[in-house]
């Protein structure tokens, strides 16, 4: 009797380990899946983004070609930039992104991050690239702060614990301006601390950089400004 209660209980044991370790494994493969597909489908619309910079560029040349018999400044001419593309404002002439305005893009290339920045938070945005929560805009005067999930398999800010002080972040902005930007501040704070966001600058261009600790629990900030 009690040899066949102890391998009853080994069955059930052994049922379990093996339910359990299917799961394990579909967890793993549908992580894999969507890290997978959210690099597939950042790559287009990095591209997207980079169409809309260089069509500006042609635009800039074309006009200065067609002005002066010659271009005499490669750089980007303000009025060639559509209205509001700049900051956070809301314009029809921005590129889109999973339907969402891109005001930006951020590389990081300590933990090879390359993403659209999107124009505001909403739990859609930021389930398909980092996205601006608050501040002036990308590349403006003041802090910017701009926040990304940790979905712990390497997508959007899911690496930035790996950032140290002195690390690079290169952002580049509508008109397609790139600023570099040096991260002199990392931390670990409580979820309703907002301060980070709000701080005074003293009419530098700063960045912030926010997303939740492994457990969810706190958020890791990340302080940069520009060189």
């Amino acid at each position: 009797m009690f040899n066949g209660k102890y391998s009853k209980a080994l069955t059930v044991i052994l049922i379990i380990a093996i339910v359990a370790i299917i799961g394990l494994l579909i967890y793993v493969a549908v992580d894999w899946y969507r890290a997978y597909t959210t690099d597939a489908d950042t790559t287009e619309g990095l591209n997207e983004f980079d169409g809309y910079i260089n069509n500006i560029i042609s635009n800039n040349e074309t006009n200065n070609e067609e002005g002066n018999g010659t271009i005499l400044d490669p750089e980007i001419d303000e009025n060639s930039v559509p209205q509001n593309t700049t900051g956070g404002g809301t314009t029809n002439n921005k590129p889109t992104y999973k339907g969402f305005n891109m005001v930006g893009k951020i590389e990081i290339p300590k933990i090879n991050l390359e993403y659209p920045v999107l124009e505001e938070v909403t739990p859609k945005s930021i389930e398909v690239s980092v996205a601006v929560l608050y501040g002036p805009g990308i590349n403006e005067v003041g802090n910017t702060v701009i926040i990304g999930h940790n979905y712990r398999n390497g997508t959007f800010f899911s690496n930035n614990n790996k950032l140290s002080i002195g690390d690079k972040i290169y952002l580049t902005d509508l008109s397609g301006q790139e600023i570099t930007y040096t991260i002199y501040k990392k931390y670990i704070t409580g979820t309703n601390d907002f301060d980070y966001a709000v701080r005074d600058t003293n009419g530098k261009r700063e960045i912030s950089l926010s997303t939740c600790t492994d457990d969810g629990s706190e958020r890791i900030i990340i302080w940069a400004q520009e060189d």
